[in-house]
């Protein structure tokens, strides 16, 4: 007998629908503590669930349907990450407004959201591309202007001639947009930068104070990218210009035997000599056609020789100036000094074109092989001569200061977060260009700056905006006769999303983009879920604008997220990542269907651990349909009649019920959930094994079950009449407060302890756990290979500890 899965999820999502079962309470009414559950909202698509966003989903689900019942006021919202270019491309190939396309997939994806179950709170729903909720994106992006962060500069793009459009590093592949396939150049483009580089050693110290995986931290410290050291000036032999680099290793200023500089650099305007500049503007053109991303991963040195030299400042030496796309303009000065003695990359490109290599480094264990890359003492080098690194390099910085060729200096691999787009379907700026050249914002209750209606959503072929295009929507006339052009850039998808989690906490305020008190109730996010590949990019944009807020004091914490977790990913049977293009996709909708939102949910969650990679086995799915049937038919017979009774527990059964409340309880809370779904088996099968279906057992174990399958779990308590004993939402198993369990019957009375002789187990004895020494003992030398260790000879120390250690030491 199989339960008809269908009729369950159908009503019982109607019923928590009509009663807002899951409705949060406001922050200045409720006496409970709170807990923020977290999803990483979606980019809404018409393609709708699949098992990897279940994968997702479910777990900050269960912990919220679990925290509800723990007496918390659980926040789990969700909402719709709606701007971004597939919307837009879309439009461009159909005329379909972007809007309309948009709000089609988000009745979509909601309804199928609602079809698993999941108790979101449905009132606080928000869209980035609602005007009501970017209103306030913009009002965010004044607050930075304002600060000071936001500026405006000439910056090397990757621009899409086929889109029109600037894309993301992450955007190109083989110097190829992602969406398409097609070729992908740099340009220069003035662009709207924000300075998060300001903030960069808060967000590396802070990552101190959140619980996150340690390998995300990781990440986010290596794309900061601390590093200590000098700027130096080289003087360009027979010119006024100077190259300024930055280094770590000062101190091997001698070993320098070449100069490095970007293709982008701006000094090659004037240094290239005339014999080189046709072979030095063909390799700037080549270079324009590769992604950062492509540049950094070579393993091919290119490059092409200046004609210019530079002064080494230590040794007096002329140095030869290169330019290679190894060196990448937008981090450091964009000119490197060149030591391939001691550095892997240098020495391959020294090795490539034939050029000088100096050593400059030399320890015991290593006086010949280059490139040296480890610590040594400094030879070769003047001053510097029998130095180690430390003093060295103090001693190199000393020096650069006296001679006033440079300084001491801290640097960060992070650059300024590109923040404008030449597309339609985003944010537009609440900036205006006046004739004096001065840009202001426009006055907060003008806001928000409404994204016109267009015709033609293609931007234009030198890469400007199609707002650009609108008349109406390009002329402003201010208050005061103050008239201008607005700024037809509009922002990233990352606007939105790095606070939208500040919005759920207040969606109806029309007055703030969240009430103090609100977020203050609210925030920080107790727990965050989604993809790891967002480590460095919305995770650390999201941790920058909640700075920056905290700065302004319109919030009360500096982080957003408190406790972060990944989802492992899953992959298709084969292996693969599943993707639309690969055809692998495993529907969602499909598989509930056939088995239901309960058996679908408890076995993406029992596939392994969450956070682990995995392939889909959909053969596995069996055993949890089968658990959740034979969870049915312990309750219910044939003709729906419910056989539970009130028939005594053993103690043993008794003991077991405890033992996985407890467990399941600690593991739901650790997110182990693959082992509190093994637990619930277990006890099943032993609730099978006694002499009736006793209700003193089975129903907590439905609140047990609940988070996890909620559906087949709330019909099963309203048969048994633990729903009429409460009124309102609280007669939902759902909100039912989680049951108790007794400390002492968790715990075993009778023990295994293995028993070893001279530190070898010999064997195991059960025992009281809290039997004396001397019983121990006595039932230890029973065993007999116990006997044939000691072998008759005294014993000449015991080692108990009672019910864990038996040791007994034997002279040899």
């Amino acid at each position: 007998m199989t339960y008809d899965h269908g009729t369950l999820d159908s009503k019982w999502q109607k019923q928590w629908d009509n009663e807002q079962a899951f409705k949060t309470e406001d922050a200045h009414v409720t006496k409970k503590p709170k807990y923020f559950a977290l999803d990483m909202f979606p980019y809404p698509s018409g393609y709708g669930l699949h098992v990897g966003h279940l994968a997702s989903y479910t777990p900050t689900d269960i912990i919220a349907r679990y925290k509800r019942t723990r007496g918390f006021n659980v926040l789990h919202p969700m909402g719709y990450d709606s701007f971004g270019l597939p919307a837009e491309q879309f439009a461009i190939q159909t005329g379909i407004h972007p809007a309309e396309t948009t709000n089609k997939a988000i009745a979509a994806f909601r309804s199928t959201l609602k079809t698993m179950g999941y108790s979101f709170d449905w009132t606080r729903e928000v869209s980035t591309a609602d005007p009501k909720f970017y209103k306030w994106t913009q009002f965010i992006f004044e607050k930075l202007f304002d600060r000071g962060l936001a500026y405006q500069k000439d910056a090397p793009v990757n621009w899409c001639p086929e889109l029109r459009t600037v894309l993301a590093n992450d955007e190109v592949i083989d110097g190829k947009s992602e969406r398409g396939g097609h070729p992908v150049i740099k340009v220069p483009m003035k662009q709207w930068m924000l300075k998060i580089t300001d903030y960069a050693e808060r967000l590396i110290t802070d990552l101190d104070k959140v619980d996150w995986p340690e390998r995300t931290k990781e990440a986010q410290r290596n794309w900061i990218g601390k590093s200590e050291g000098a700027n130096i000036f080289f003087e360009v032999k027979d010119s006024n210009e100077k190259l300024e680099i930055f280094t770590t290793r000062p101190d091997t200023l001698f070993g320098v035997t070449f100069m490095v500089v970007s293709p982008e650099h701006p000094v090659l305007k004037t240094i290239v000599s005339a014999s080189q500049t046709a072979v030095v503007n063909a390799y700037q053109k080549l270079s324009a056609t590769k992604s950062d991303v492509e540049r950094k991963a070579a393993t091919e040195k290119t490059g092409v020789f200046t004609g210019a030299y530079a002064i080494n400042p230590f040794s007096g030496k002329s140095v030869p100036i290169w330019t290679a796309d190894y060196v990448m303009m937008d981090y450091g000065t964009g000119a490197i000094m060149a030591v391939p003695g001691h550095d892997e990359r240098d020495f391959e490109f020294a090795q490539t074109f034939k050029l000088d290599v100096v050593r400059v480094l030399e320890s015991k264990d290593n006086t010949g092989d280059l490139p040296f890359t480890g610590d040594g003492q400094l030879i070769a080098s003047d001053f510097l001569n029998g130095l180690e690194k430390t003093p060295a390099i103090a001693a190199a910085i000393a020096e650069i200061e006296k001679r006033k060729i440079g300084s001491k200096l801290t640097q960060y691999k992070l650059r300024d977060w590109l923040f404008s787009r030449q597309r339609y379907w985003g944010e537009p700026f609440p900036l205006v260009h006046f004739p004096n050249g001065e840009i202001k914002t426009v006055p907060v209750d003008e806001l928000p700056v409404l994204l016109p209606n267009v015709a033609d959503y293609k931007p234009s072929e030198k890469g400007e905006s199609p707002l650009a295009r609108d008349a109406e929507f390009l002329r402003y006339n201010g208050a005061a006769g103050l008239n201008g052009r607005r700024e037809t850039d509009t922002m990233p998808g990352s606007a939105g999303s790095s606070w939208y989690f500040l919005r759920y906490c207040d969606p109806h305020n029309d007055a703030a983009f969240c009430g103090f008190e609100a977020q203050k109730y609210w925030m920080p996010v107790d727990l965050y879920i989604g993809g790891a590949e967002h480590s460095v990019g919305h995770l650390l944009y999201a941790r920058f604008w909640q700075k920056v807020l905290f700065d302004a004091g319109l919030v009360s914490t500096d982080e957003p997220f408190q406790k972060l977790a990944h989802q492992g990913v899953i992959g298709a049977a084969d292996g693969v990542r599943m993707s639309k293009s690969r055809g692998n996709v495993v529907n969602a909708d499909e598989l509930r269907l056939k088995y239901g939102a309960d058996v679908l949910r408890a076995f993406v969650m029992f596939l392994g651990p969450m956070s682990a990679d995995k392939p889909w086995q959909d053969q596995g799915i069996g055993g949890v349909q089968r658990f959740l049937d034979r969870l049915w038919r312990a309750c219910v017979d044939e003709s729906g009649q419910v056989i539970v009774d009130d028939s005594p527990v053993s103690e043993e059964l008794n003991r077991l019920l405890h033992k996985t409340i407890k467990k399941v309880g600690e593991d739901i809370e650790s997110m182990s959930f693959n082992t509190a779904i093994s637990a619930l088996m277990i006890l099943l099968n032993e609730v099978y094994k006694a002499s009736g279906r006793p209700r003193s057992v089975l129903q907590p174990m439905l609140q047990l079950v609940a988070p996890f399958a909620p559906h087949i779990s709330e019909e099963l308590w309203e048969k048994l009449g633990a729903a009429s004993t409460q009124t309102g939402i609280l007669r939902f198993v759902s909100n039912a407060k989680w049951p108790e369990y007794d400390s002492a019957l968790t715990v075993d009375s009778v023990v295994s302890i293995g028993v070893q002789v001279n530190g070898k187990v010999r064997g195991v004895i059960e025992v009281d756990k809290d039997a004396a020494e001397a019983v121990a003992l006595a039932k230890a030398l029973e065993l007999s290979g116990v006997q044939n260790a000691v072998g008759g000879k005294p014993i000449d120390k015991v080692i108990y500890k009672a019910g864990r250690i038996l040791n007994l030491i034997v002279k040899a």
